[in-house]
């Protein structure tokens, strides 16, 4: 056996092997490999996993120890500050360093920062590497070096920039070769079903199994039926929640089953208005990092200050309605549930759904920025809190207040046979296409023929969509008058 002191490769939102900066520099120092996932809740600060995503670590999870196990490496399980449990490893294995791929939410840098240098202080060889972005933040600066506040001039110096490194195989992971004398005292933790990540009782999850296939085969499969059968009209087609045209892949990046480099050549070897608006919907994705990177409070606090004054309402009965999907607009009832069976809602419906929440209903973003952490698998801190700001209006380059979706011409437009609605709404199945987005147009004769009565199967609106939108506009008068 070697006394060779390993390497800890600290998985974190990186849970692949292939395209692993981490994991592959660990493989080329020669020294055997621990692979680890520490459950840190705690180091995440106010933004501990929610329930969808915890449901969805547990399976990629699962996935990746089969990786592993199926190249004859084990992955170690820890639950606890992630500080305390690299040392126990360091301790018990005698390991000379550890490896990981860098994370961006404030809480969780600071975390590792400290991590670090505590490791350097002891000797002990600390390596992060760029896994998740194809552009780190602090690479990507105004001429007058800083950061960028609208996404246009953003892409276009992304675009400018040198190509992102071609993604690499997953490297050949060494046999073990720790001594019996380690191998023994490295505590092998709980298992996965002990770390609590699925749900007990109830058990709310069967429509996350029926939609999903965490892990990185899955992420690999999701992209090629992507390319193969959807990317060539996305540009076109991705607002249809009533097909299926867009990658559902953001769950898989979010977890690192799939690199963006990965993506980013996909894309760019397919080519197509819609490979390279798909281009520009990951450019987005880096939009929001860059933004939480530079603005930690992004989460939390209007990035425009003049909507601190915003006269928000308090009605915990409409914020109740939205959550479930009975707001008496179908296609705002339609995302919201898709979301709760699913873990996920198409992307044109979120902003159609965050619309209605703070302008029709005048609730705050945070509120439907918290709901979202909890119910989607692909929560992802800078994705929600930018997209969260921008469809409030408060955001940077953010939608103007003053745009404020209908939710009826909305559903029209983009779900114009309401199929979206149908599969969602089940109790509306049966109305005819003119009321489908419009139930309480239909007269008497219509909705008995539906087997519908509003109030009983399906509410009325909550709220006149008119006198909402007025009344928004109204509100956001005063915080312009203010400014």
């Amino acid at each position: 056996m070697s006394d060779t002191p390993p390497i800890i490769v600290w998985f974190r939102q990186d849970l692949r092997l292939a395209d692993n900066p981490a994991l592959r520099a660990a493989v080329e120092t020669g020294a055997p490999v621990l692979p680890v996932y520490v459950l840190d809740d705690a180091g995440a600060g106010d933004w501990p996993r929610g329930g969808a995503s915890r449901w969805w670590l547990h399976h990629s999870l699962a996935s990746l120890a089969a990786d592993l196990a199926a190249r004859g490496t084990t992955l170690i399980l820890r639950r606890g500050p992630a500080a305390a449990e690299l040392d126990a490893l360091i301790a018990a294995s005698g390991a000379s360093g550890v490896f990981w791929n860098r994370c961006y939410e404030p809480a969780i840098r600071a975390r590792d920062e400290a991590i670090k240098a505590g490791l350097e202080r002891r000797g002990v060889q600390a390596r992060s590497f760029n896994a998740g972005l194809l552009f780190e933040p602090w690479t990507v600066a105004t001429q007058g070096g800083q950061p960028f506040k609208v996404y246009t001039p953003f892409a276009k110096a992304c675009r400018a920039a040198p190509e992102p490194p071609l993604p690499l195989p997953a490297p050949k992971l060494p046999a073990p070769k720790l001594p019996a004398s380690r191998v023994a005292a490295v505590p092998r933790g709980p298992d996965l079903a002990a770390l609590g990540l699925l749900p007990r009782t109830p058990d709310w999850a069967g429509g996350l199994r029926d939609a999903w296939r965490p892990g990185e085969a899955g992420a690999q499969t999701r992209l090629a039926r992507f390319m193969d059968a959807a990317v060539e009209g996305y540009k076109d087609d991705r607002n249809r929640p009533d097909m299926e045209s867009t990658s559902r892949l953001s769950a898989h990046i979010h977890f690192g089953e799939i690199s963006p480099r990965q993506l980013w050549h996909a894309a760019r070897g397919r080519g197509g208005r819609g490979a390279e608006h798909f281009v520009s919907e990951l450019l987005w994705r880096e939009f929001s990092y860059h933004l939480l990177f530079h603005f930690p409070d992004l989460p939390t606090r209007n990035w425009r200050a003049s909507f601190d004054a915003f006269p928000w309402a308090d009605d915990p009965a409409a914020l109740a309605a939205w959550q479930r999907g009975r707001t008496g607009f179908p296609i705002v009832d339609a995302g919201m549930r898709e979301l709760w069976i699913t873990g996920w809602m198409h992307n044109r419906v979120r902003m159609i759904a965050g619309s209605f929440l703070v302008k029709d209903l005048m609730l705050p973003w945070q509120r439907g920025e918290a709901w979202f952490w909890d119910t989607l698998v692909d929560a992802d801190l800078a994705n929600n809190a930018a997209s969260w700001q921008w469809v409030a209006g408060c955001g940077a380059d953010a939608a103007p207040y003053f745009r404020v979706f209908n939710p009826i011409l909305q559903g029209e437009k983009f779900d114009p046979a309401g199929d979206y609605v149908r599969r969602f709404v089940p109790e509306l199945a049966r109305l005819p296409t003119p009321f489908i987005h419009r139930p309480w147009e239909a007269d008497a004769a219509t909705l008995r023929a539906a087997g519908l009565e509003l109030g009983r199967d399906y509410p009325r609106p909550i709220v006149d969509h008119g006198q909402a939108r007025d009344r928004a506009l109204a509100a956001f008068a005063t915080i312009k008058q203010g400014a």
